[in-house]
């Protein structure tokens, strides 16, 4: 999995009044927890762009004056108004500690029942949760959608798992091909053609 870096420095005080002069300067209150004890830091807000305006998942490295530390996103506050990023928790990863993470879904192939049976493709899981080591996490967890024929849904139980688990039901629904509006018209036109043609 790709890592962004997030290059912080160190809080002395944690209070309020810190905590708002660091947003007054586009910098983000950061906590890292794990093992030892929790790591108070700041980071500039742009810094996280890539990390949370994006589909993709990563992990993280966090550097500081003096140290380095792998880790994933745990947790992100928003402002209700401003969308502005409030605070975000970070968690360290232990590279013999399973850890669970949601992970985006890719869609592979073409459904038969979308093309030639006029059906409309539903993704009803963009993301997936799993539970991993580290070194297994995947960028993306795919999707054949090569087999599904009209009214057919693909469940978390047909995904192909190397080294990681989810953590859903086997019979999730991951997506689905539905009769689309369209279909359902035009077959109703065609039914009334055909009444109309009998009737003469």
């Amino acid at each position: 999995m790709k890592s962004i870096t997030i290059n912080g420095s160190k809080r002395e005080s944690v209070g309020k009044k810190a905590t708002k002069a660091l947003r007054n300067a586009d910098l983000v209150p950061c906590v890292l927890y794990g093992e030892k004890e929790p790591l108070h830091f700041a980071a500039k807000e742009l810094d996280f762009s890539k990390l949370v305006y994006t589909p993709n998942a990563h992990t993280v490295v966090i550097k500081t004056e003096d140290s380095s530390f792998n880790a994933v996103l745990q947790d992100i506050q928003f402002h209700p108004v401003s969308d502005k990023i409030l605070h975000v928790d970070f968690y360290e990863l232990n590279e013999g500690k399973e850890i669970s993470m949601d992970i985006p879904v890719q869609i592979q192939g073409a459904a038969p029942g979308v093309l030639n049976s006029g059906g409309t493709l539903i993704l009803n899981k963009r993301k997936l949760r799993v539970r991993a080591l580290p070194k297994n996490l995947p960028d993306f967890i795919t999707a054949d959608i090569s087999a599904l024929e009209l009214g057919n849904k693909l469940y978390t139980a047909q995904l192909q798992t190397d080294g990681y688990s989810f953590l859903h039901p086997d019979n999730t629904v991951v997506c689905q091909v539905k009769t689309s509006r369209a279909s359902i018209k035009n077959a109703a036109a065609e039914e009334e053609e055909t009444t109309e043609e009998s009737a003469e």
